[in-house]
């Protein structure tokens, strides 16, 4: 696909984040400043940051992308993001600030006096970071490669080259500025494509999103396979195909039922909860429980909590980005939905995740007008991009520099980004044909599994030991790592160790919990001397001052 007007819109984009970055460089001289921007940000501000650096390459081309392939089943994607942060706002965001700590691992020595929890917390921090770091990566290639022809690894390394840099010359501060503006960006993008594409549909006379026979392609198309599929062609026959290989379509002729892929509208319209064994019901609850308790053990979220006055404006804040998280997840629903009208071809293809990048222009049409909007939504997938690679590489960075170099200092905090930023774009090279958000939803498995069994009790149970806190977070969290490895590097699975596998929400969090709680029942003489002193700073409104 050409469009001259794509390569501009992603320098620009670039462009301006640099120069936001060197803005705040000029605010940014001692470590906290790098760390967490003094603790100075207002609500507003830490809201739209927030959302800038929390809408990922997940959220802007990833639901979309899941919502043409498997439908309705899906939308607990959003909706769970989204209703993250209302955990967030009840059990977290105001102790977490309140405990005066910079990073998770520190929040661990602060409640439970242990180094080795502290040790053990920063080993999460790192994997869960990098795990979340990688997807984004790998968006930035295939957008750059769908839209431009590019080689799939340039997107990859200039955003990771882009964001290390920004990060490591003006860390926290600098890139709240920075992530604010994406978030407005971000919600642009996609906000005036979808008006134009709406009033297309419209005037199109509303074709159905659902035929009773299923999608059709509505112009000769051909199809190049990036994925290995089993096609069920329409007279009945099954065809394998390869990455490589070139199927023609002419106009009218039906979408084949593509292997894995709700291709039929009965499938499509209807969520799938009963399944065999009841294995759909398990993996829509499992999704749930991921997406809703795994926000409040992101370590990239949480370090912005960091940044506000007090526990107040951490509160306050929560409220702005549950507005503004929000209302982003009713646009990927709609490109979505178009898709199975104007693009069937990546149900084929299996570059569902080109949904969002490719459905201006296919619906559109190739004149000035499909061009400009494809080029404001790259636009806006770069911004997704940029930002969350920010938030994820300053908390990551901000660990390694504390915890694995022991150097307090921006000299140290800058080698730790240079590190952090590293690893991660060396990881995304190789990694091409993953889906996006099935990584992310294993990023927010391993967090609800580890984080936020420790965050939840560290908070609102004085009981809590290191030795609790830290075979939970072994157990659970380790169990939900297994599960990650397995679905990413292991053997094709089927039945019921494939549900377990992808979807292991539903059984590590409850036991991160339970072992959390028997262990440290079992080994009470372990608990903090301070436990009464430091429950009532974390549960005491700085109004009272005591």
């Amino acid at each position: 696909m050409s469009n001259g007007y794509v390569v501009p819109a992603i320098v620009a984009v670039t462009l301006v984040t640099v120069g936001i970055g060197f803005y705040g460089l000029r605010l940014a001289r001692t470590t906290s400043d790098f760390l967490v921007a003094s603790r100075a940000v207002s609500p507003t501000w830490n809201a739209a940051a927030i959302g800038g650096e929390y809408l990922s390459a997940a959220s802007f081309l990833g639901v979309a992308g899941l919502i043409l392939k498997y439908g309705v089943d899906v939308l607990w994607y959003p909706v769970g993001f989204a209703a993250g942060y209302l955990a967030l706002l009840l059990f977290v965001a105001a102790p977490l600030r309140r405990s005066g700590a910079f990073t998770l691992p520190d929040f661990c020595e602060v409640r439970l006096g242990s180094r080795r929890l502290r040790t053990l917390a920063t080993v999460f921090v790192i994997f869960i970071g990098w795990l979340y770091l990688v997807p984004q990566l790998q968006g930035a290639g295939l957008t750059l490669a769908t839209l431009t022809g590019s080689p799939y690894p340039l997107g990859a390394l200039l955003v990771a080259v882009v964001v290390t840099a920004n990060v490591a010359l003006g860390g926290m501060r600098a890139i709240t500025f920075v992530q604010a503006f994406q978030y407005w960006l971000k919600l642009t993008a996609l906000a005036v494509p979808a008006i134009f594409l709406a009033l297309q549909w419209q005037a199109d006379a509303r074709p159905a999103v659902t035929p009773p026979d299923g999608p059709t392609f509505r112009t000769a198309t051909t199809v190049v396979v990036e994925h290995r599929a089993t096609l069920t062609l329409p007279d009945g026959d099954i065809r394998e195909v390869r990455p490589g290989d070139r199927l023609e379509f002419a106009a009218g002729d039906p979408v084949p039922e593509v292997s894995g892929a709700a291709t039929g509208p009965a499938e499509w319209l209807l969520p799938d909860t009963a399944g065999e064994n009841d294995r759909g019901l398990f993996a829509t609850y499992s999704l749930i429980l991921a997406t809703f308790l795994g926000t409040m053990g992101l370590p990239h979220v949480l370090v912005r909590f960091y940044t506000n006055p007090d526990g107040a404006a951490a509160r306050r804040t929560t409220l702005v980005v549950l507005a503004l998280v929000g209302v982003f997840y009713l646009l990927p629903t709609v490109y979505g939905v178009l898709g199975r009208i104007y693009t069937p071809q990546l149900l084929v293809s299996g570059q569902t995740d080109a949904v969002v990048v490719l459905l201006p222009g296919a619906a559109l049409g190739d004149g000035t007008t499909g061009r400009l909007l494809a080029a404001l939504v790259a636009a806006g997938a770069f911004a997704a991009f940029l930002s969350t690679s920010s938030g994820l590489l300053t908390s990551v960075a901000g660990v390694i520099s504390t915890d694995v170099l022991g150097r307090g200092s921006v000299r140290g905090f800058r080698l730790a980004t240079v590190i952090a930023g590293g690893v991660p774009a060396l990881l995304s090279l190789n990694v091409s044909g993953l889906d996006v958000s099935q990584v992310v939803g294993l990023a927010f498995a391993v967090a609800a599994s580890s984080f936020c069994p420790l965050l939840v009790l560290g908070i609102w149970w004085r009981g809590l030991t290191d030795l609790g806190a830290a075979a939970g977070v072994l157990v659970g969290g380790g169990a939900a790592v297994g599960a990650v490895l397995l679905t990413v590097l292991g053997p094709p699975l089927t039945g019921w160790p494939a549900t377990l596998t992808t979807q292991p929400a539903a059984w590590t969090v409850p036991l991160a919990f339970t072992v959390m709680v028997l262990v440290s029942m079992a080994s009470r003489r372990r608990l903090p001397r301070d436990v009464g002193a430091t429950m009532l700073r974390l549960h005491t409104p700085e109004s009272l001052r005591l």
